[in-house]
């Protein structure tokens, strides 16, 4: 299955919520996850641009879109980014493939 590593920053609310009432929103999230084939691998508190960092496995992309729209939508975090990860394996598959491929670049 594929991973994705997401990204995002909470809202100054869902902050307050958070220090007024603090809990593992990523234990909170799994079942819901879960009723749709996708797993949290690793999930983290960030510091710097992001508050939130998650490496996930997901049936597919459409799928990992659903859910990221869904959770967006919700208003409790922005700066959402999601990157489809490729394993190393896949990675060195494709630049074994990238041999046979014949392009060539605009002239100019």
């Amino acid at each position: 299955m594929p991973y994705y590593l997401t990204q995002c920053s909470y809202t100054s609310e869902a902050w307050a919520n958070q220090v007024k009432n603090p809990e593992n929103r990523f234990e909170k999230l799994s079942p819901m996850l879960d009723k749709f084939g996708v797993k949290i691998i690793q999930a983290f508190f960030a510091l710097g641009e992001y508050d939130l960092v998650l490496i996930m496995e997901a049936p597919d992309n459409n799928t990992m879109a659903s859910l990221l729209m869904a959770i967006s939508g919700a208003g409790a975090v922005t700066n959402l980014k999601t990157t489809a990860l490729i394993s190393a394996e896949d990675g060195i598959d494709a630049l074994r493939n990238a041999s046979n491929v014949n392009y060539s670049p605009p002239q100019g």
